[in-house]
């Protein structure tokens, strides 16, 4: 094992390099701490190592905190999808250790696109934004992937409007959430929207799954169009 003392994290040590670090992927962790003895650095650290998806650093800088609103150490997860920030204070958790930090990361990692199962829900229901874009799509099957990285290149355009989702109809675990729309898993992909706030649904028509579509899908859902329109699995109305 390595000692994980000998590791560090990279330090951004002013605004100018902090912000590019935030601009530099979806979601970023860093660790607003005094120093490499503070509390939760050595957990930070650790869990950096184990969750190799999201990119970590420190910053021990006073003045680069104040930009944040950051008042003492304090872990801190951003993402760009719903422009959310994510505040760890580490005087206020109950005790600081590896696997909450990775849990806390693994919660929070809400993307572009980001793939539902239980423990992304969570981040995606405390997302202040309430109205997701579903891809009801079986993974594994032919021109899945390009549908996955087409809508997902769409999903900045919808940031703080509309966190896209993917829904893998080819998961047990899922079929409750496609009987809610009155879907089954040989009728996908198809495209949804989930309005939280209102708690309605509803289908894009059956066709090409264009990005082209899923916009003007997206724009009649802001412009108030969709209200009119028929409640997607509506016969079938059976709760989540």
């Amino acid at each position: 094992r390595v000692n994980q003392t000998n590791v560090t994290l990279p330090r951004l040590n002013d605004t100018k390099a902090t912000e590019a670090f935030i601009d530099s992927a979806e979601v970023v962790v860093i660790g607003f701490l005094e120093g490499e003895e503070s509390h939760g650095y050595k957990e930070l650290v650790a869990a950096a190592k184990r969750v190799d998806s999201v990119s970590v650093a420190i910053c021990v800088s006073k003045e680069v905190w104040a930009d944040y609103g950051i008042k003492s150490d304090t872990i801190t997860l951003f993402r760009k999808a719903d422009n959310h920030q994510e505040n760890l204070v580490i005087a206020e958790a109950e005790k600081v250790e590896t696997d909450g930090l990775v849990n806390f990361i693994i919660v929070n990692e809400v993307r572009y696109m980001t793939e539902y199962n239980q423990v992304t829900a969570v981040g995606l229901f405390n997302s202040e934004v309430k109205t997701h874009l579903l891809l009801f799509a079986n993974k594994g099957r032919e021109g899945f992937h390009e549908l996955k990285e087409q809508l997902a290149a769409l999903a900045p355009e919808f940031t703080d409007k509309f966190l896209f989702v993917l829904i893998n109809g080819a998961e047990d675990s899922n079929f409750r959430s496609l009987r809610y729309f009155g879907l089954k898993s040989k009728d996908l992909p198809r495209v949804g929207i989930y309005d939280g706030d209102s708690d309605m649904k509803w289908l894009m028509p059956e066709g090409d799954i264009s990005p082209e579509r899923v916009r003007d899908f997206c724009n009649s859902f802001l412009r108030g169009e969709l209200k009119e329109v028929k409640q997607a699995g509506a016969e079938a109305k059976t709760e989540l």
